[in-house]
């Protein structure tokens, strides 16, 4: 299973835009892709193909999974990260091998006015070192013909194999996948247990993941590029300016640097690319923490879904939707909820008859069941998100939750009206 084939399945679909025109990877295909619903295939690129928006939406996001898209939580909650990993001897990522490197050839891309310089955004950085693998997508500056700035963000995996080579004097060998399965990509998402990155993706797909062994030694999935490398010691460079998921600029940093020795790719490849704050971003970065929230709230109450709101940057602000049993379940769903996601900021509990799916009826839950100074909590001085612009300079914020669920002793109060069925 391959980007092609999710590719031709979103065609046959009619979800798939084409842009047959010669398109620039300075701003012109970013602002094309932000443009588009759904996602877009650029037939020339620099003399490449591209993709953008491949998971741009939750309905993309049921395919991959062979799901209903309000049915993605229930689903991902029950699968486990014990997937069949194999490995091969070779890889249709092979055909082609470049070892003259020039990262300014391919069609990397500029995104935002101030942005530091292009950015690979969908690249799947896969690290060995002392027998521990891991396997995440990190933000990628290009910095020379050969050089990329990677934001590795402690205390993640990445940061720590990279920690933990540089003190032993080691360089850090990597390979950055680009265009692989949509799962493996989501599944680099996701915090799994350390090196379970490729079982999940098996588990997502319900098929084996197969692996080829790069010439630094780290091991791979079949995509359309693999770039190979080294992260030397102590070698540093700015990375950033950069837009995160709200839509602003992060700050810019003295980071690692990734030298690219190799570059093997498909005949006629694919690049993946990310529109940074678009729906991809906000999906991978936010739906992979929607099961958490769901586990976690079900410890407390009857649960029946969550939503991390595209408003709330699909990081900020969680929608719950619960089977109101005792009172006091909404306010326990709120506490249980900032526990699994411990970057949200603003979480809305409500009952089985809202849409989670629609502002409209999430608004009129609030409107109709919410009396301020019995169904708001306001939580002050605890650990946010270093993404939220508004959080203080020692990471910590005020967090909200709010009661939107119907009281029990009062419920024909809140019963909406309904017309008959079957009359007419």
């Amino acid at each position: 299973m391959t980007l092609r084939d999710f590719i031709d399945r979103i065609r046959t679909s009619g979800r798939l835009t084409v842009i047959k025109e010669k398109v620039n990877a300075e701003y012109e295909a970013p602002m094309i892709a932000k443009k588009t619903a759904g996602p877009v295939l650029f037939e020339n690129i620099n003399g490449y193909r591209a993709i953008m928006n491949v998971l741009g939406s939750r309905d993309e996001l049921g395919a991959m999974l062979n799901v209903n898209r309000k049915d993605i939580i229930q689903s991902l909650s029950r699968i486990q990260p014990d997937g069949e990993i194999r490995i091969v001897d070779s890889s249709p990522t092979q055909e082609v091998c470049v070892e003259e490197v020039d990262l300014y050839s391919l069609p990397i891309m500029t995104h935002f006015e101030k942005d530091g310089g292009p950015y690979i955004t969908a690249g799947i950085v896969v690290s060995e070192y002392d027998g521990v693998t891991n396997a995440s997508i990190h933000r990628l500056m290009v910095v020379g013909r050969n050089k990329l700035a990677a934001r590795l963000v402690p205390p993640r995996h990445t940061y720590l194999l990279q920690k933990e080579a540089e003190n032993n004097g080691d360089p850090l060998p990597v390979s950055i996948v680009l265009g692989p399965h949509p799962a493996v990509a989501f599944a680099s998402s996701t915090r799994v247990g350390e090196g379970k990155e490729f079982n999940y993706a098996a588990s997502l797909m319900g098929n084996p993941v197969e692996l080829f062994e790069c010439d630094n030694g780290v091991k791979a999935p079949h995509s359309e590029i693999v770039m190979e490398g080294y992260i030397y010691p102590e070698e540093r460079t700015d990375e950033g300016p950069f837009v995160d998921i709200t839509g602003t600029y992060d700050l810019v940093r003295q980071e690692p640097v990734i030298t690219v020795t190799k570059i093997w790719h498909r005949k006629d490849p694919i690049y993946h690319g990310i529109l940074p704050a678009g729906p991809e971003h906000l999906l991978m970065m936010g739906v992979p923490y929607e099961p958490r929230i769901y586990g976690a709230v079900g410890e407390v109450t009857k649960v029946k879904n969550v939503i991390l709101t595209e408003g709330g940057c699909c990081y900020l602000h969680a929608i719950v939707q619960i089977e109101k049993q005792t009172e006091g379940d909404a306010k326990n769903a709120i506490m249980a909820a900032f526990a699994a996601h411990t970057s949200l900021k603003h979480v809305i509990v409500v009952d089985e008859d809202i849409d989670i799916f629609d502002s409209n009826d999430i608004e009129f839950a609030m409107a109709t069941r919410v009396k301020a100074d019995s169904d708001v909590m306001i939580i002050p001085g605890v650990r946010g998100s270093s993404l939220d612009p508004r959080g203080a300079l020692d990471g910590t914020t005020t967090k909200m939750g709010i009661d939107a669920t119907k009281v029990l002793a009062e419920k024909e109060k809140f019963e909406r009206a309904t017309m008959p069925k079957n009359i007419y």
